[in-house]
């Protein structure tokens, strides 16, 4: 008669293999909305996925982020005020400074991506102001029900915003977990000011990027293509000795 032994080492890797590969299809599967739908994320679902990402590490865990995150009548008129003042084409106003000039493989993968969307969206190469409407629609959250508005203590520096760079990709993985679409925006913190003076949030923080969040629209055919990732020789060197 065969007998079920238990394998003390096996049963203490179930989990964490099992959790790989959930933490993986979440991954894979997320992607970056440009089209919801219009319904509310229920709060209990918010605050759900506000919890999860709140277990972020951080540089000697001092959680630098803090959030204004918009809700029904709220996001329209954030909405309707961003999207004006971003047509008045004020000067650009941002807390960090934005890259330069995107060289090499860089702009490759980002010409890549943006080839992707302006085909997907029916946008022709070389046609700048069909471009620029596509990208004015960052101001409207892609009609987003949610934003949520990522700060960080001025005095922190580069390394409060990186840690509010792994937030927001915890703040994502966990949306998706839910069902829920997100959008990370780092175009709006091009209106820092503005943001900074709208939500009254205090000089001594700095504005991150935002985060649109709600249910996609999968018929929208923004929503329709998958950016590609580099392979690992691409971007891992192993040191050996």
């Amino acid at each position: 008669m065969d007998v079920d032994v238990k394998d003390p080492a096996r049963d203490e890797l179930t989990a964490p293999v099992g959790s790989a590969r959930v933490l993986d299809a979440l991954l894979a599967q997320r992607f970056t909305c440009r089209g919801y739908r219009s319904e509310q994320v229920p709060q209990g679902t918010i605050e759900s996925i506000l919890r999860t990402a709140q277990r972020t590490a951080s540089w000697c865990n001092v959680q630098p982020w803090k959030l204004v995150i918009t809700r029904g009548e709220g996001t329209e008129r954030f909405r309707e005020a961003l999207v004006e003042h971003n047509a008045a084409a004020p000067p650009h106003d941002s807390d960090m400074a934005f890259p330069g000039e995107y060289k090499d493989v860089y702009q490759q993968r980002r010409r890549v991506s943006g080839f992707q969307l302006y085909e997907a969206v029916g946008v022709a190469r070389g046609d700048r102001e069909a471009s620029a409407r596509q990208a004015a629609l960052n101001y409207s959250f892609f009609g987003a029900p949610h934003v949520a508005i990522v700060t960080t203590p001025r005095d922190l520096g580069v390394y409060g915003a990186v840690d509010c760079g792994g937030y927001v990709a915890n703040l994502m993985s966990a949306a998706h977990a839910h069902g829920v679409a997100t959008t990370p925006q780092g175009a709006i913190a091009r209106h820092s000011g503005f943001i900074r003076d709208y939500f009254q949030i205090p000089d001594d923080r700095m504005v991150v990027c935002g985060v649109a969040f709600g249910f996609a629209d999968h018929d929208h055919v923004a929503n329709s293509y998958r950016t590609f990732r580099a392979d690992l020789d691409q971007v891992v060197e192993f040191a050996d000795a």
